[in-house]
């Protein structure tokens, strides 16, 4: 890393001795309308070209796009990544080197490239993240088809470490660190291990039997069996329209009833069986990856769906915030 300094550090001061020079002998010509607009634009496209390296190798600006780490990190927030965390990555989404003494370690506030993004050809993807970086993240030409802003990047705490294996239930997380033999539910591992109290639920447990009710309601009607479907499902499935959620909340323990009662109506179907056991089995976490979670944990699309994030493809770790003004913090104890 202290060659990268240095040779930035070098390239900086010949650029600025160049400048100095030229402006020295464009002092001594008569200034025209033409030399003093090419002055301004030499000098936006080297500051441009300056801010898209820093933002490139050492610190990057990042807008929180979404509600799923609220209120740790809010929607709108603007926080500096250090993108030197888990080695150098030599070009926007590219590889990464310096690695090997350079590990996520758990509980960190990380920011990798989303698994589920759709690409629009490398070109674009390299384009479209220069632009991104070399306007302090003010222009974002990355687009859905709707017009929102493409989620190229998310931000999520990691939360599950190789050789961890997490299960979900009723929302709560349970983590069986590797080398044990038990699962822990998470605010009793997060005591005993020291750490943050951060994420948090914002889904009341008791609604939950009216969620399952509607996904095992769901799944009698699939199979054709409607008529069937116990009196006892239809009135634990109402407490869920008359609480206000007249929608699923948590799609993870949703399929996990619905596949479960697919399941048992034929035990024969393997495919059912096994989509069936990815939920109930829970989640292991394989080397060189890990597994983030949002911390507002019913409104967040992380790894219980899309599964564990290579550190290949983690690209920072969030270090501060910088706006709002009244919400400036320090984020690199992860609170």
């Amino acid at each position: 890393m202290d060659r990268i300094y240095t040779f930035l550090e070098r390239a900086a001061e010949k650029k600025l001795t160049e400048r100095k020079r030229i402006k020295a002998y464009n002092e001594t010509k008569k200034r025209t309308l033409l030399s003093e607009i090419w002055s301004w634009i030499d000098a936006l496209i080297f500051a441009i070209f300056w801010v898209i390296i820093i933002n490139q190798y050492l610190f990057q600006l990042f807008v929180i796009p979404s509600p799923s780490m609220v209120s740790t990190l809010n929607v709108g927030d603007r926080v500096i990544v250090n993108k030197d965390s888990y080695g150098i990555e030599l070009y926007p989404a590219g590889k990464k080197a310096l690695t090997d003494s350079r590990r996520v370690q758990r509980d960190e506030i990380i920011t990798f490239y989303n698994p589920e993004y759709d690409s629009k050809g490398p070109v674009f993807d390299v384009l479209s993240q220069v632009i991104y970086m070399g306007t302090l993240t003010l222009v974002n030409i990355d687009k859905n088809e709707d017009g929102t802003p493409a989620e190229r990047l998310y931000v999520k705490r990691a939360v599950g470490m190789p050789g961890d294996v997490i299960r979900f239930e009723d929302g709560n997380v349970l983590i069986k660190p590797s080398g044990e033999d038990a699962f822990m539910e998470e605010e009793e591992f997060r005591a005993a291990s020291d750490l943050v109290s951060g994420p948090h639920r914002s889904i009341e447990a008791s609604l939950y039997p009216a969620l399952e009710a509607a996904a095992a309601l769901d799944a009698y009607d699939e199979a054709g069996l409607s008529s069937e479907a116990p009196a006892s499902l239809i009135s634990e499935r109402s407490k869920l329209i008359g609480s206000g959620y007249n929608y699923i909340f948590d799609r993870y323990e949703y399929e996990k009833t619905r596949t479960g009662t697919l399941s048992a109506f034929d035990p024969s179907d393997m495919a059912l069986r096994s989509d069936h056991a990815h939920y109930t089995n829970g989640i292991y976490v394989p080397e060189d990856y890990v597994l983030p979670l949002g911390d507002n944990r019913d409104n967040s699309r992380d790894g219980r769906y899309f599964g564990a994030v290579s550190e290949s493809d983690i690209n920072g770790r969030v270090v501060g915030r910088f706006w709002p003004v009244n919400r400036i913090s320090s984020l690199s104890d992860n609170i």
